[in-house]
């Protein structure tokens, strides 16, 4: 579901093109979703808890704010110049396909927004961050991945590491660490 959304689109994926990529009969997809969008849901949760799976190992020996977010947004950007079109079905058509599709990507952002106030609350100078920088980061993040992803501009994510570190830190550390950042190797 997820690489039909990413190639055609939400609405112009159909049951059809899913069971097309899969070589199920349209029984067996209808004995496990209700319709498309349920189906969509379904795979839209297990392409986040992948994306999930996927920073918590990169971060699992990271030290530090800095070093987890470096090693998790790195994760993700090598997932995007993957499998762009699973990325732009997790944060391009997520927009199509309704509300209950947007209220999933709410609570991802969610839970990125929480990751990144960790810095704030660890109270090492990063306390100075005004309490919007979380929402404030995570939003930006999301909208250069989406503008790249939407306009199909591929094999360029890990390039962006650099440049994203100098956006998520400099609210919370200032100036001169997010522009450590952009010297530092990806």
């Amino acid at each position: 579901m997820l690489e039909a959304v990413g190639a055609e689109g939400y609405a112009a994926t159909s049951v059809r093109a899913v069971l097309d990529r899969t070589g199920l009969y349209r029984q067996a997809f209808y004995d496990n979703f209700q319709d498309k969008l349920d189906c969509y849901l379904h795979a839209y949760d297990a392409g986040i808890q992948r994306v999930e799976a996927l920073v918590r190992e990169a971060t699992a020996e990271a030290i530090g704010w800095r070093d987890e977010l470096r090693a998790g947004l790195a994760a993700v950007l090598a997932f995007l110049d993957a499998e762009p079109d699973v990325g732009r079905a997790l944060l391009v058509e997520v927009h199509a396909a309704g509300p209950r599709a947007l209220a999933r990507r709410d609570a991802a952002m969610e839970r990125v927004g929480s990751y990144l106030d960790r810095a704030r609350l660890a109270g090492d100078g990063a306390a100075l961050a005004p309490t919007i920088a979380p929402e404030a980061v995570a939003a930006g993040i999301h909208s250069v991945l989406h503008t790249r992803l939407a306009s199909r501009r591929q094999g360029a994510f890990a390039r962006l590491l650099p440049e994203l570190m100098y956006v998520a830190v400099l609210p919370y550390y200032g100036v001169e660490a997010a522009s450590a950042e952009l010297r530092m190797d990806s």
